[in-house]
């Protein structure tokens, strides 16, 4: 089963991944990073900043993907997850913009982009560590409920509550692309540690369905279950209901510090 760590609040959980993160570069310099997108992860790269700028972290040779975008925004859109990604991590971390890996949602090409983005993943040695975060659907990067548990980076359609949600960072909801190109869920599984981190009430009924629920295409969060090693840093009213809330703190308040996440 999945590690639940739970936690006041955003911050907290930002420091607690930030320095898993950290210990990963630390370790080597050519890490490759699973980069989420959204306001979830957000704090986790504030905190990851800070802890480069104050400890000299090299992060030159720092590799990362994406994991999707959306399909039809015009090169330099603001809400284009490259912009996203060069604005909240790269630029934050001082990463190096080339070496930063982001689906090509461009439709005159998108018939083989799928396939050159895991053929990328796979030349770099696949990603050491994922950052997640959990749609209120249960999707986890665009894998929308009905999603196979092994598929591969593929276009998908969203759903309208996807896109409901997505609209705060758009004029519209009509401004909202309708497609995508994600990182499938056997592509995400393929990363050797998740970090999935979720915040408040709306995420949750998805929190309890990935954590404890059965195993279920209907719920995609739920394949991390069958991760070997997968973290799940959730604050106090994502972890509402959590049927075993009482043994995750119990299990983190006796886990030896040597451990990590």
């Amino acid at each position: 089963m999945a590690e639940v760590v739970i936690v006041r609040d955003e911050e907290e959980a930002g420091e607690l991944a930030a320095s898993a993160i950290a210990d990963l570069l630390r370790a080597r310099a050519d890490a490759v990073l699973g980069l989420a997108t959204g306001s979830t992860p957000l704090s986790t790269y504030r905190a990851l900043a800070r802890r480069i700028d104050a400890e000299g972290i090299a992060v030159a040779g720092v590799r990362g993907f994406a994991l999707d975008e959306y399909v039809g925004l015009p090169a330099g859109h603001p809400e284009g997850y490259r912009q996203v990604i060069t604005r909240e991590v790269v630029e934050p971390l001082g990463l190096t913009p080339e070496l930063i890996r982001v689906p090509n949602g461009d439709p005159a090409t998108i018939r083989t982009a799928a396939e050159a983005y895991e053929a990328a993943i796979d030349a770099a040695g696949g990603v050491d560590l994922q950052v997640l975060g959990i749609g209120r659907t249960g999707h986890i990067g665009f894998n929308e409920p009905g999603s196979s548990l092994a598929s591969r980076t593929r276009v998908k359609t969203l759903t309208e509550q996807t896109r409901i949600d997505n609209a705060r960072f758009f004029d519209s909801i009509e401004d909202v692309p309708m497609h995508c190109i994600t990182q499938g869920i056997g592509t995400i599984l393929r990363a050797r540690h998740l970090v999935l981190l979720a915040f408040g009430e709306a995420k949750a009924e998805a929190i309890a369905a990935a954590v404890e629920g059965p195993v279920s295409a209907s719920q995609p969060g739920s394949a991390i279950q069958l991760h070997p090693h997968a973290t799940v840093i959730v604050d106090e009213a994502a972890a509402s209901r959590l049927e075993h809330a009482g043994y995750y703190r119990h299990a983190w308040a006796n886990k030896p510090d040597w451990q990590g996440i």
